[in-house]
């Protein structure tokens, strides 16, 4: 079922967005070579409770950790551990949180230390896709417009775009209705309204789209090796354009 949200909680659920963004402003000079991902767990986790949030992916579906570190090859759902990043690591951090019952999402990657010029261009990429998605979650527009828009612009830069892992309404859960492709046609699917809230987060690859598990069940992982970038924003659709409540830069809010 689809819920649609008052002005209130989305005031709610702003202020969410707000701790978790602080949380990614905070990664920014924390990542460096040399430190785990298990190192950015317990970082994370202190911001969010400090913060007077909850960690909103512990326990969820069994999930036993407040982010998801996916490194280089990992798709998403990697598991924080204790192996040290180096030079020309890419590591995206993903996290729910939880403040006074209201919910954000958001997932940002990192270039960790000397990269090179090709991820760079991912990274870039990456991130124009997620904000030309969002330029289409405007009310009367369809699903399939934010798809659309990411996915020809990410394969003309002959990139991938990760089919099996999607956008999702949230709120007062982590995933709800609508599912939210980061593929597919102008014009098709679901129609957007004012007041849903939803997340926009494609996952882009170096190589092929497709994807294979790990044994530990959560892990994905690309098929042929490539590096995978992901960022993602929790925003409302509203009557004056979508409304982005996990923004980093304040003027976009």
């Amino acid at each position: 079922m689809i819920t649609i949200k008052s002005p209130r909680e989305i005031e709610m659920m702003k202020k969410s967005g707000e701790l978790l963004a602080s949380v990614h402003i905070a990664l920014r000079d924390f990542i460096k070579p040399g430190i785990t991902s298990w190192d950015i767990e317990k970082f994370v986790h202190k911001i969010i409770e400090d913060g007077g949030g909850i960690a909103a992916q512990i326990g969820f579906e069994g999930y036993k950790y407040a982010t998801c570190c996916s490194i280089n090859d990992e798709i998403c759902h990697g598991f924080p551990r204790h192996e040290k990043l180096k030079d020309g690591d890419l590591i995206s951090v993903d996290m729910c949180v939880e403040l006074n019952g209201a919910m954000s999402d958001s997932c940002w990657s990192y270039l960790v230390g000397k990269t090179t010029p090709e991820l760079e261009h991912l990274m870039e990429v990456t991130e124009k896709a997620l904000y030309l998605g969002i330029e289409q979650a405007v009310v009367g527009n369809r699903v399939g417009d934010i798809g659309h828009a990411i996915q020809t612009y990410v394969e003309g830069e002959k990139f991938g775009v990760v089919r099996d892992f999607i956008g999702h309404g949230i709120g007062p859960t982590i995933h709800e209705a609508p599912a939210i492709p980061h593929y597919g046609e102008a014009g098709k699917g679901l129609r957007l309204k004012e007041g849903m809230v939803i997340t926009i987060e494609p996952m882009v690859t170096t190589g092929t789209w497709k994807m294979k598990m790990d044994d530990n069940g959560w892990t994905a992982r690309t098929r042929d090796g490539g590096i995978c970038c992901q960022f993602e924003h929790t925003l409302a659709i509203t009557k004056d354009g979508p409304l982005i409540l996990t923004s980093q830069n304040r003027t976009e809010a």
